[in-house]
């Protein structure tokens, strides 16, 4: 059976939280690649970013929703602005990177990393030793992993 070790891609392009927006845009377009590891100085995992991240950055601001109840005003989606307008006004990956990074391990099985990809929508996993990344699995991977098994 395959697992993340046999398909990962091992080479694995990343970037620091300090970099820029611009320079990440950069560098998704110059490798052809939909997202990247946010690592710190020791490879350790401190989030991921990917081009929806990028997309949402330059969305348009939904406005909360206001209704009057007797003499209170409640505020319907409020807890959204806040973070929409701080991704809004980012210039660092930090700023707009996911933080709750779902990642698996070398030894995760074919079976398993489709599973979360399809039951959390997630198209980019790390792969983890400890905190450090040693690879990434991306949709296109799991393709060429599924001819793999086809073709045996």
């Amino acid at each position: 059976m395959l697992t993340a070790r046999d398909i990962m891609t091992k080479d694995v392009i990343s970037v620091k939280p300090e970099a820029t927006v611009e320079e990440l845009a950069r560098l998704l377009m110059e490798h052809k690649i939909s997202g990247v590891p946010v690592v710190d100085e020791q490879k350790n995992i401190v989030g991921i970013v990917t081009e929806n991240d990028l997309i949402r950055k330059n969305k348009r601001l939904h406005i909360p929703t206001v209704i009057r109840l007797f003499d209170a005003y409640i505020m319907l989606g409020s807890g959204k602005a806040e973070e929409e307008i701080r991704k809004m006004a980012a210039t660092t990956v930090d700023e707009i990177c996911t933080k709750k990074v779902v990642s698996i391990k070398e030894d995760t099985s074919l079976e398993d990393i489709a599973t979360i990809m399809a039951e959390k929508h997630i198209h980019l996993l790390p792969v983890l030793s400890g905190s450090a990344v040693v690879g990434i699995v991306g949709k296109a991977d799991m393709v060429r992993a599924f001819t793999y098994e086809a073709s045996k």
